[in-house]
């Protein structure tokens, strides 16, 4: 099968993202996409606000229980940290022998390629689908062999914006799947307690 990897911190896991990975499904002529919750991001420092990997976990496999075709994976838990994607598509592709792999990233992602870990062996080994972002446009001209884009929509969700909203109380029903909506609620009501509770008594 032709399996798409779609890495994020789903922090959390929004409408948007289902939305884009719908698209994608089509557009890439994709079988599968596996939405890969990462750990950690080797470009960023640990996020204070970064809810526990098996929480966001939980609350992905929840919102995906409707969409066959796209996958909830722990995949990179169990690998070394950082979680680079070179390390990621290699380890898959030995597990996963069955499987052929596409890497789909944003246009503002695919503007610091160039940084990314074995950025080289990426282009040489796995296809790539570059997908739009708001403010980064790409020359198509100039693309490397291996590297398409796809006209999908541009969804203004920010998982940043739901938690702020949660934790000031604000509704965002219409940004979260149903399934999800309470559990996440739920979750950072409670990282925004304890977040205000620490700032309350600062360690001397």
């Amino acid at each position: 099968m032709r399996i798409g990897i779609f890495g994020g911190s789903f922090n959390p896991i929004h409408r948007g993202h289902i939305a884009l990975a719908r698209q994608l499904l089509k557009a890439a002529r994709l079988d599968e996409i596996w939405l890969m919750v990462t750990p950690l991001n080797p470009f960023k420092q640990q996020d204070a606000d970064l809810l526990d990997d098996h929480l966001r976990l939980q609350m992905a496999e929840k919102a995906l229980e409707s969409e066959p075709r796209l996958k909830a994976s722990d995949y990179e838990f169990h690998l070394p940290k950082p979680s680079y994607t070179w390390q990621t598509l290699q380890a898959l592709s030995h597990d996963y022998r069955q499987h052929q792999f596409t890497l789909l990233i944003g246009a503002d992602n695919w503007a610091s390629f160039d940084r990314w870990y074995h950025h080289e062996d990426l282009l040489k080994n796995y296809p790539i689908v570059v997908y739009p972002r708001e403010g980064s446009p790409v020359d198509e001209a100039s693309l490397p062999d291996g590297v398409t884009t796809v006209n999908t929509r541009l969804y203004r969700i920010s998982s940043t914006e739901i938690r702020r909203r949660i934790r000031q109380g604000k509704p965002v029903k219409r940004l979260l799947p149903a399934q999800i909506l309470e559990m996440a609620t739920e979750f950072y009501s409670a990282t925004g307690k304890k977040d205000a509770d620490n700032s309350n008594h600062p360690t001397v």
